[in-house]
């Protein structure tokens, strides 16, 4: 088969021209924008030592040059390209950088008539302070009786992105002790059951570069001498209060779900208030209580009476407000960080509703009779979240001046 040259020349001729036609067609009426990305550097992102960043653009003509600025001063001024695709390395020197935030800025333009043109910016931290870590007082301080808490606090030098205690097989996340501070604060509940011995625990401190530094303390458990008590209550008034009020297991299904919701931060600060005006303890925290109705149990909360006006003991929000068979009318209140605060047997509610913000001495209502009980009182509850389950801790601690 013999080719003739016309049958080559032709087709090429005609690729020639569309070519220098539509370059042509792009350098006179392009509009679009050259595409432009950064990549090794992240929007807010934390840094220290060298950074090694690539900058990469594309463009439908091509692009003509690119600039940098860094902090508004300009490091890169049009620094040549001439290709439709580019990639090109930005090592950043941020050990010579103060720490704090920096802006990087990139433009690129392309090589049409129109100039068109496109910028990155990216905001970002050098941190390149040592992260240090220490606890505010000994570890060996540390000590605790059966169905208290344990409050664990810890100092850094600098800002933190985490910082997590581990401890009784479980793991508790640390917060700052108030806005802006340097100190950090872990609040783990001890159940009752927990079995009086000396424990070790670690903080794993770690910063937004993802530095990490370790703590390592002991903490002892100490035995409580709880008391007993045999409380008999009116069958005729057990079966009056469930018929009156919702079914007890349903405040449980409720704490479930509200305990997972907890803000994840305080919404208190100072210690805690005893919330009435209290001339006497009825029960204290954990009595061993024998009753027909229920058998043998630990009474995990404070039964007081005293003036009748309740109040909440610490600021916070209202999560439930509802009567139930045994603890009547009912209030809870999320103090953030899965801390709650629970106020049974009220006489009737105060002015609040559910997802009020409360503040500690605000009315929540009466002391009353209503569930399951032989006499006017509040019972008063306080529980932490775990990660697994609510834990029951004696809320007369929180309203010491030295917790």
């Amino acid at each position: 088969m013999i080719i003739r040259p016309k049958t080559i020349i032709v087709p090429i001729l005609f690729l020639l021209c569309f070519w220098i036609g539509w370059t042509a067609y792009s350098y006179l009426f392009d509009l679009s924008v050259p595409e432009l990305a950064v990549y090794g550097l992240e929007e807010n992102g934390y840094y220290e030592g060298d950074c090694q960043c690539i900058i990469k653009g594309s463009d439908s003509y091509k692009v003509s040059d690119i600039s940098i600025w860094l902090d508004n001063k300009l490091i890169v001024n049009k620094f040549k390209i001439n290709r439709k695709e580019f990639e090109h390395p930005l090592p950043l020197p941020t050990k010579s950088l103060p720490n704090g935030k920096h802006v990087l800025k990139v433009e690129a333009v392309d090589g049409s008539i129109s100039k068109n043109k496109t910028q990155q910016q990216i905001a970002f931290y050098v941190d390149n302070t040592p992260l240090q870590a220490a606890f505010v007082r000994p570890a060996a301080d540390y000590k605790v009786f059966q169905g208290r808490t344990l409050h664990i606090q810890f100092q850094v030098n600098k800002e933190i992105k985490e910082a997590k205690i581990k401890l009784l097989s479980k793991s508790y996340d640390c917060y700052q002790e108030s806005k802006s501070s340097s100190i950090f604060e872990c609040f783990v509940p001890v159940d009752c059951e927990e079995s009086p011995l000396e424990y070790p625990f670690t903080i794993e401190v770690i910063d937004k570069t993802g530095n990490t530094v370790k703590l390592a303390g002991k903490f002892q458990i100490i035995p409580y001498p709880f008391k007993k008590h045999v409380l008999n209550v009116n069958a005729e008034k057990v079966k009056a209060e469930a018929d009156a009020g919702v079914k007890q297991d349903e405040l449980e299904v409720q704490m479930e779900s509200l305990y997972r919701k907890s803000p994840k931060q305080k919404l208190w600060q100072g210690e805690f208030y005893i919330p009435m005006e209290m001339t006497k303890v009825t029960c204290d925290f954990g009595m061993k209580r024998i009753t027909q109705e229920k058998g043998f149990y630990m009474h995990k909360a404070v039964d007081i009476i005293g003036n009748s006006v309740v109040w909440a003991p610490q600021d916070g929000i209202v999560v439930i407000k509802d009567r139930f068979a045994r603890s009547g009318n009912t209030v809870v209140i999320d103090h953030g960080l899965g801390i709650f605060t629970l106020l049974f047997h009220l006489d009737k509610f105060a002015n609040i509703n559910i997802g009020d913000k409360i503040k500690r001495g605000n009315p929540v209502g009466p002391m009353g009779a209503t569930g399951y009980t032989t006499g006017r009182h509040l019972h008063w509850e306080m529980r932490i979240f775990d990660g697994e389950k609510g834990v029951q801790v004696d809320p007369l601690q929180w309203t010491k001046c030295d917790f």
